[in-house]
């Protein structure tokens, strides 16, 4: 499992070479930290005249080691850094409430962008409660396809890495982010029109299989249509609650969401379901046309999403035959039809590049009305939304149906 998690790097030799990176800058600091310490203490020294040896020694900060990977984020924009501490270990609540936020603050405003108000909220607490108390150090990695055609690139699944930073500060973070963004995005020159994303078999639920829309919605067109090839999807939630949730509420674009939240306790204790619903909407600016394998027609549309038959969607996109990236049909009628097709959403992130640029409006942005409180007693949802989850969710008896 560690082998498959580092793409097979941990037979290699940087593991040791990391360790003693940051070894040797943490021994550079308190040997600075030292010999400042020494000139302020001779200074009291020659003015008491107190022996060396009732010098006063402070305790040494525990030393905490960060690793992680900086990829486009869902949630805080670009992962890794003090979300590992903050949400990471966190618990319920901060997990459900960066959720919340990240969500309400806007997806299309927030993914692949470092400096984000959540992010802010991090840093601001990082600052003033860790970095004071912590000798705390982040080793932050960038991934990519590889650029080796040898054996070496096959067994670590054609993944390298291109960058590794190491720091105390957001500066390391900062220039993670920066090569991310060139590493990890695939920015298009023109919005397609209509994408086609295909769900293998780790996806059951729209739960995880929504990542084909939050990973997708910065590349599609105003107007333009997203189809969801899911052969193994056979739920919306990761357990019965989460499921019951998403049936009573849909994926109906944040207004309606947060107007649901105001008046439904449930929802209000699970913040993470109310960013997944958003997460999940494309707030009227293109459609959604799922075609699952194991929901039926009522139920899909039931959310708020379109439904297409799944063997006659797969005839006309033949998964095959067609190659990630730009593909043209031909109807029967001889009309042609060119869409973008996209065979796993987790290897990446599609954007155009107009939706980095800075907005003014923010006629989108969700409204929160004062009298509208979240709950402090949040739940857990089974399986947060990465790739895999229960393939059998636990059952809860006492969830509210």
């Amino acid at each position: 499992m560690v082998e498959k998690a580092t793409h097979g790097m941990v037979r290699e030799k940087w593991p040791a070479q990391l360790n003693k990176l940051v070894w040797e800058k943490r021994l550079q600091r308190e040997s600075d930290s030292s010999s400042n310490k020494d000139v302020d203490e001779a200074a009291n020294v020659n003015a008491t005249d107190a022996p060396k040896n009732q010098r006063r020694k402070s305790n040494p900060q525990p030393l905490v080691l960060s690793i992680g990977q900086v990829v486009p984020h869902e949630v805080t924009g670009m992962a890794n850094y003090n979300k590992n501490l903050f949400v990471g270990v966190g618990g319920v609540e901060a997990i459900n409430l960066s959720h919340f936020i990240g969500a309400v603050h806007g997806m299309e405003k927030l993914m692949g962008r470092g400096n984000n108000p959540l992010r802010e909220i991090l840093n601001y607490s990082s600052s003033k409660y860790l970095e004071p108390q912590l000798d705390l150090w982040y080793i932050l990695t960038v991934m990519g396809p590889s650029s080796s055609q040898d054996n070496d690139a096959d067994q670590n699944d054609g993944v390298e890495m291109k960058g590794l930073f190491i720091g105390r500060d957001v500066q390391a973070y900062d220039l993670a982010c920066d090569l991310s963004l060139k590493v990890n995005f695939n920015l298009l020159d023109r919005s397609p029109k209509k994408m086609v994303v295909f769900l293998n078999e780790e996806y059951h639920s729209t739960w995880l299989g929504n990542k084909s829309i939050y990973r997708t919605r910065m590349a599609i067109d105003d107007g333009g249509e997203l189809i969801v090839l899911a052969p193994w999807v056979e739920t919306f939630g990761e357990d019965d609650c989460i499921d019951s949730l998403i049936r009573k509420v849909g994926y109906v674009g944040t207004p309606g969401i947060m107007s649901a939240m105001e008046n439904d306790d449930e929802l209000k204790s699970n913040l993470s379901a109310v960013a997944h619903l958003i997460h999940g909407s494309s707030e009227g600016r293109f459609s959604v046309t799922y075609c699952p394998g194991k929901l039926t027609k009522e139920e899909v549309e039931s959310v708020g999403y379109k439904y297409s038959d799944l063997e006659r969607m797969k005839q006309m996109y033949n998964i095959e035959t067609l190659k990630d990236g730009w593909n043209t049909r031909t109807d029967e009628d001889g009309s042609e039809e060119e869409f973008y097709y996209i065979s796993n959403p987790a290897l990446g992130l599609w954007a155009h590049p107009s939706r980095f640029e800075e907005e003014s409006d923010t006629s989108n942005a969700a409204q929160i009305n004062g009298d509208v409180t979240i709950s402090s007693n949040q739940e857990a949802s089974d399986g947060s939304g990465g790739v895999g989850g229960w393939k059998k969710p636990p059952k809860k008896p006492d969830c509210a149906s």
